[in-house]
């Protein structure tokens, strides 16, 4: 297989991002046994490798977007870490979930934004360079935001370890990006013949949480399916519809909206799931909204992006993006 076959097998196997997560979670609804070997620590490996993935894409001069474009940035940071949590509290209570799948819904939504953005920014006709900046900010400072969010709202619910969360997010998050980031630094080379084989990485490690998780709680997935489809729909929607049209309000152009709206409506389900894993384990069934969260937005973001792709900003038409 040359080179460009193998690339062209990677890309392929990635777009097909939503088919294996779907695939993984009713293999391992339906037959449990599959999937229930990948649990405790190999939750923890699959998204360490995953994010240290995300960072062999990165290099120093990413960090530059941050000064090219602070106020987009900074209005989809603020709405990232507002608009979700707020939403995801309102729904556990709307919905009366019970202590587990709330404290999963508001740990989901209290997450940063999901690696899958960057694709569905790309699309939608969407800014792909502030899309890219959006996710990279939002994770680096998630072991903060995500503890504190967590704490607040699903405190009320459970007790929280606000500073095991913060200790757990840096460690198999923030550590394997820098990681990633010094490695492309310091060997671009050797980096760019691993660095395409990442997104692919990236989508076999979270389809394998997904099977992980959805194997050891499949009968009370079948016991509560309406519900938690009815709360992650929910959860998606208004984040991606809030986050559409917080910055349309504010006279930011529509490239930009589309790009917030995206950040905002899609989650690391994987990081939710792992620290569901970690420290929410007398609710067993924190984990599970993460994995709903994951399919959810993956359709709503699919579905999202093709209506978008079809109708260019005049953004791209300036920039010749005729695709």
């Amino acid at each position: 297989m040359t080179q460009i076959d193998m690339q062209q097998f990677l890309n392929g196997f990635t777009k097909l991002y939503p088919v294996w997560l779907v695939g993984t979670a009713l293999l391992a609804f339906f037959w449990p046994p599959s999937m229930l070997w990948f649990s405790g620590q190999w939750i923890v490996w699959a998204l360490s490798l995953s994010m240290l993935g995300m960072g062999l894409t990165l290099s120093p001069k990413d960090f530059q977007g941050i000064l090219k474009m602070p106020g987009s940035v900074t209005l989809g940071f603020v709405c990232q870490y507002t608009v979700m949590p707020l939403i995801g509290w309102g729904i556990a209570k709307a919905l009366q979930l019970e202590p587990g799948f709330a404290v999963g819904l508001i740990l989901v939504a209290s997450c940063p934004g999901g690696m899958a953005s960057n694709m569905i920014s790309f699309l939608a006709r969407a800014n792909l360079a502030l899309s890219v900046v959006l996710t990279m900010v939002s994770t680096m400072m998630a072991f903060i935001a995500t503890p504190l969010w967590t704490s607040a709202l699903a405190g009320q619910y459970v007790p929280v370890d606000a500073v095991g969360l913060c200790l757990s997010t840096l460690q198999a998050v923030i550590a394997p990006i820098v990681i990633g980031v010094l490695c492309n630094w310091k060997f671009p080379k050797t980096v760019a013949r691993v660095s395409p084989f990442g997104p692919a990485v990236a989508v076999l490690a979270l389809s394998l949480i997904t099977g992980g998780i959805v194997a050891a709680s499949a009968p009370k997935i079948a016991e509560n399916f309406g519900t938690l489809v009815l709360a992650t729909f929910a959860l998606h929607v208004i984040g991606f519809a809030i986050g559409y049209l917080v910055p349309r309000l504010l006279k930011y152009p529509e490239q930009v909206s589309r790009t917030v709206s995206i950040e905002v409506g899609m989650q690391n389900g994987g990081m939710a799931a792992m620290l569901a894993k970690l420290h929410f384990a007398s609710q067993p069934l924190a984990a599970v909204p993460a994995v709903f969260s994951g399919v959810m937005q993956n359709i709503l973001g699919g579905l999202l992006a093709s209506w978008w792709h079809g109708r260019p900003t005049a953004e791209s038409q300036a920039t010749g993006d005729h695709a």
